[in-house]
């Protein structure tokens, strides 16, 4: 698969998990120093929000995106994934007044798992992944251009219905 980074094609490393079936596992440290499992988030359902920087713009509208309407969906637990380390995490949470759960995966855990490793840039693309209570993924996202933000309304409304 490809996807573009400011028009120029790069390639999506490995095979994306398919919908309507079992969401593959990860196991990746928030900031807390927790490691949250997808095993640990079985009986709700997760939006799982990926991007690529935490401290580039369209990474920082994303996650104050979903922060924000977060309130708007109680019954959803909302993720947030990128390879960027622990501290530039909480860095980046400290400075925007944000209390959200942010996981680190530096190892590429959940990149591979996902299929969304960019190894021309050491990045994870930017997606959106929505995994029912039951643990089925029913929702995905890999958004074309790394520039552009994902399709909230889409993720958020199959969240709900999920």
């Amino acid at each position: 698969m490809q996807i573009t980074k400011k028009g120029v094609p790069t390639e999506v490393a490995g095979v994306q998990p398919t919908l309507n079936e079992m969401a593959p596992s990860f196991n990746l440290p928030n900031i807390n120093g927790e490691t949250v499992s997808l095993d640990s988030l079985k009986g709700q359902t997760v939006l799982i929000s990926i991007f690529p920087d935490i401290n580039t713009r369209v990474c920082d509208l994303q996650t104050r995106h979903f922060f924000k309407v977060a309130s708007d969906y109680p019954s959803v637990k909302i993720v947030n994934v990128s390879n960027n380390t622990i501290d530039q995490l909480k860095d980046w949470c400290a400075v925007a007044g944000i209390e959200a759960e942010m996981l680190s995966d530096v190892e590429l855990e959940f990149a591979h798992a996902y299929g969304i490793y960019l190894p021309e840039f050491e990045l994870l693309a930017r997606s959106i992944f929505v995994i029912n209570k039951d643990g089925k993924l029913v929702y995905s996202e890999i958004v074309p251009e790394m520039a552009q933000e994902p399709n909230y309304e889409a993720a958020l409304e199959a969240a709900q219905n999920a």
